[in-house]
């Protein structure tokens, strides 16, 4: 039987989760699903440019698994890119440090600490604000798990 996985450790939530080809309607396209700790691994591995070892520390997970990942999360990437398939990020066992806010009304992104919690946009003082790890489900259990 294996061992529960571990919660992985992601810098910030994606800005964005979903992409496709140009003029194809996404319900026509076969879906690859992409986890956030695998968006994680291809972020640090292929975007930032660590080495296995450094990006699995950045995670908090060992170098073995991290290969997993980013092998894992390559081949997806090659499938959306080669095959035209509709790429979704969400889900897997993640925690996020940082969380990004998105003010609705001027259209601010700004990266904030998961456990401050911001009620105006910094830019126009906004309070239509849209927390993005929230939409992941995350928050309290991030700032619970990051003290």
């Amino acid at each position: 039987m294996p061992r529960p996985e571990k919660n992985r450790i992601v810098y910030t939530p994606p800005f964005y989760t979903r992409f496709k080809p140009v003029g194809v309607k996404s319900k026509l396209l076969k879906q690859t699903h992409l986890t956030l700790d695998e968006y994680e691994a291809f972020r640090l591995a292929d975007f930032i440019g660590l080495s296995h070892n450094e990006a699995a520390e950045e995670m908090e997970i060992s170098r073995s698994t991290f290969t997993r990942l980013i092998e894992k999360a390559r081949k997806k990437i090659a499938d959306f890119v080669v095959l035209g398939n509709l790429l979704t990020i969400d889900g897997g066992k993640i925690h996020f440090r940082n969380n990004l806010i998105k003010c609705l009304d001027c259209g601010h992104m700004f990266k904030i600490d998961i456990g401050t919690s911001l009620i105006k946009c910094p830019q126009c003082k906004s309070k239509n604000l849209l927390n993005l790890a929230g939409g992941f489900g995350h928050g309290e259990c991030c700032i619970t798990n990051n003290n």
